[in-house]
């Protein structure tokens, strides 16, 4: 059946409603926001309707004193920060498809973050409170609007890069933090092997870097704080670079950290995929890559990895990533690969993934094919 039937709720009450009244006539759903990741993963089944959340928007409570504000998951993130910094405060998060307006919810869902991961997370870790819409209907609720931990499900981890397979994210509440009073990039001259060696040592002697980046072959370090403070780091940071450091002019960290940005994107005719490997591998798998041909972005410290490559068949390398590297790998972009691949192999993890699908979506209504073909084996098996 083609999508004919679109859904455009603007309230939870909306969204239930949405969910519940079509069981009978429309069993497959698609959830879709502002269409900036919709090419991630493997493509979504042909479904019956789609919930799109673009309506979906708007701030419900913002609590400066407490660092939290509640919003609608559609709400683009532009719209957030835009509202957050007349007060001081910001989301840290930077990721790059923001610019082309992608959700708060959109983001939640595909785990999607930027360099400032290094210090802050992503948003599995900024989301403190979530409200979803399950497939019958169910309006569940974890968190709230107080920083601590609660019992029972912790509803953001188990959404965040969901894609939309267990429910629709319909509300979230989001940690806040400050604006810094400055900022600094500094770039140091290196490859990929003194590049992890050179962020190891930024970490060790805590200069707390906001990010750590290698880009282009130069690392590229993140400094944020009060002016005294940013200077005082910077200058021991420089001193541990050696003489290939420098601060770069804002105009010059911006159109750095731009290119960094840039490199998720691609262009067409490339294949774009994220990486994740313990860190202690990330040199190793870099330097495999850029002798591919490959452009690559990677947060070292934490072993994230964006990587580019432009034209051919890149599906043999990257199915060889998870056996050399222990790699999990999601496709961003997939013009250089077959129509059907979207992950690598299936991590050890794979059946907890299959049990709380059953559990929040035990009649497949949500999402069917984006995470092909590790939750269809199973139902191939039965």
């Amino acid at each position: 059946m083609t999508q004919e039937t679109t859904f455009t709720p603007s309230t939870v009450e909306e969204v239930r409603a949405a969910v519940a009244d079509t069981r009978a006539s429309h069993p497959r759903l698609l959830v879709a926001g502002a269409g900036t990741a919709s090419g991630w993963g493997a493509p979504a089944a042909p479904a019956d309707a789609v919930i799109d959340t673009t309506s979906l928007t708007g701030v419900l409570k913002y609590a400066p004193s407490d660092l939290t504000i509640a919003v609608r998951a559609g709400t683009p993130f532009t719209t957030v920060q835009e509202t957050l910094a007349e007060g001081g405060q910001r989301v840290a998060l930077d990721p790059a498809r923001a610019w082309r307006g992608a959700t708060i919810g959109g983001l939640l869902a595909t785990a999607d973050a930027g360099p400032l991961r290094t210090a802050f997370g992503s948003l599995r870790d900024l989301v403190i409170g979530t409200t979803v819409v399950l497939g019958d209907g169910t309006v569940a609720r974890s968190g709230g609007h107080v920083i601590k931990n609660v019992a029972g499900y912790d509803l953001a981890k188990l959404f965040h890069g969901s894609l939309g397979t267990l429910g629709v994210v319909a509300e979230v509440v989001l940690r806040l933090h400050p604006l810094p009073l400055a900022v600094r990039t500094v770039a140091v001259e290196a490859d990929t092997g003194e590049a992890f060696d050179l962020a190891g040592k930024v970490v060790m002697t805590g200069l707390e870097a906001s990010a750590l980046e290698w880009s282009g072959g130069q690392l590229l370090v993140k400094l944020e704080g009060t002016p005294e403070g940013v200077e005082q780091r910077e200058r021991e940071l420089c001193r541990l670079g050696g003489t290939t450091a420098r601060v770069l002019a804002v105009e010059e960290a911006d159109a750095a950290w731009a290119g960094v940005a840039a490199s998720a994107a691609g262009v067409r005719g490339t294949t774009v995929v994220r990486i994740g490997t313990m860190p202690a591998v990330g040199p190793a798998l870099v330097t495999r890559m850029v002798a591919a041909g490959a452009s690559v972005a990677s947060s070292l410290a934490i072993g994230v990895h964006t990587v580019q490559f432009n034209g051919g068949d890149h599906d043999e390398l990257l199915a060889q990533l998870h056996q050399e590297f222990g790699a999990a790998v999601t496709v961003l972009r997939r013009d250089g690969l077959s129509a059907g691949r979207g992950w690598g192999s299936p991590p050890a993890p794979v059946r907890v993934m299959r049990a709380i699908k059953r559990q929040f979506d035990p009649a497949g209504r949500f999402g069917a094919g984006r995470f092909s073909p590790w939750l269809e084996d199973e139902e191939r098996a039965s």
